[in-house]
């Protein structure tokens, strides 16, 4: 169901102190926490005796100590105390040490083989330190619903017509034809929409006024990152092939899907503008938006997983949903290949 060896958004950084953060990803209960010169550490949240969460238990330096009967744990899962029989720590009290990286203002979790854990894989956040590009401080959200609807909805630029009316729907989001393009590591559904006025959201975000060339780019990668590239251009200077001029606005969204379990997801997203770095007003007005949309998502996306998970007539597919199955059947194999080499 989940595709393991990868690494997935655990937290904002900022989010993980040293107070012990209990947290279900992928279906396994982890708890995070920094060690006392900040390096991050991710546990089995349980301990060994009788899985008691650690994250009941105490902090004491940079070891875990369970709050039932004091097994101590150090930050790769080995057991260093056992006051109660001192000398006969039992070989099996030891809990799995997850791999975490800071980068990105966050904090990713390798869930899978640790021996396979390369921070280079880490998805890359193209020009993030480049300091002419503006970042929102974006924002999380759990959705009751499985992650590939959240996904689904990613790779579905013509929602944004019916869900997003007063922010992302505009002239030709309803009606304009997709482009569908398999990638190495997910999919990719774009269009460009011409001499049609900005959408709401972005009509005080651009610099030039009137008719504008609109591309939607949405991107999904695996495991489930999602890269929505918005691009208004003056009428006259957009289409495929075209490169930017000087008052075309790049507006990139960054979302990433971390599955709780079955039913629940955990959703990280910022933005990333090609323009004022430094305008903090711009910046929360993008987030506030933003915000705003996935709230308008959520509730439709919880309705639809429960629709979905206890329909009691089929369901059909509609043309628009080719890049959503194109990536979905991308993720199969993917995972397929995955347990395969485990059960090897």
């Amino acid at each position: 169901m989940f595709l393991k060896n990868c690494w997935y958004v655990a937290a904002w950084s900022k989010d993980i102190g040293r107070e012990m953060m209990a947290e279900t990803f992928l279906g396994e209960n982890i708890v995070l926490y920094r060690k006392e010169d900040g390096t991050p550490v991710a546990l089995e949240n349980a301990c060994p005796h009788r899985k008691l969460p650690l994250s009941d238990g105490a902090l004491e330096g940079d070891l875990v100590v369970c709050g039932y009967h004091g097994l101590t744990f150090d930050c790769t899962g080995i057991c260093t105390d056992s006051p109660t029989q001192r000398g006969m720590t039992p070989r099996r009290a030891v809990v799995k040490s997850y791999p975490v990286v800071d980068r990105y203002r966050f904090l990713w979790i390798w869930i899978g083989d640790p021996a396979l854990a390369d921070p280079d894989q880490i998805f890359e956040i193209e020009r993030f330190d480049d300091p002419t590009w503006g970042k929102t401080d974006g924002g999380v959200m759990d959705i009751d619903c499985h992650y590939l609807w959240v996904c689904d909805n990613l790779l579905d630029p013509s929602h944004v017509a019916w869900v997003h009316v007063s922010s992302f729907a505009g002239g030709g989001t309803d009606d304009q034809p997709l482009k569908v393009e398999k990638t190495d590591s997910g999919v990719q559904v774009t269009r460009w929409i011409m001499g049609q006025p900005p959408s709401p959201y972005y009509s005080g975000l651009v610099a030039f006024k009137g008719n504008c060339d609109r591309l939607q780019h949405y991107e999904m990668v695996r495991p489930a990152i999602g890269l929505n590239k918005s691009i208004y251009t003056p009428l006259g200077t957009g289409g495929y092939g075209s490169e930017p001029v000087e008052k075309t606005f790049i507006n990139i969204s960054y979302n990433f899907m971390t599955p709780i379990d079955e039913d629940r997801t955990r959703y990280f997203w910022f933005q990333h503008r090609n323009s004022e770095p430094e305008n903090q007003e711009m910046s929360e007005f993008m987030n506030k938006g933003a915000r705003m949309a996935f709230l308008e998502d959520k509730a439709v996306l919880e309705a639809v997983h429960q629709g979905m998970k206890h329909k009691v007539t089929p369901n059909i597919d509609l043309g628009l949903d080719a890049g959503a199955k194109t990536f979905r059947l991308g993720l199969d194999r993917a995972i397929g290949a995955e347990n395969k080499s485990e059960a090897a």
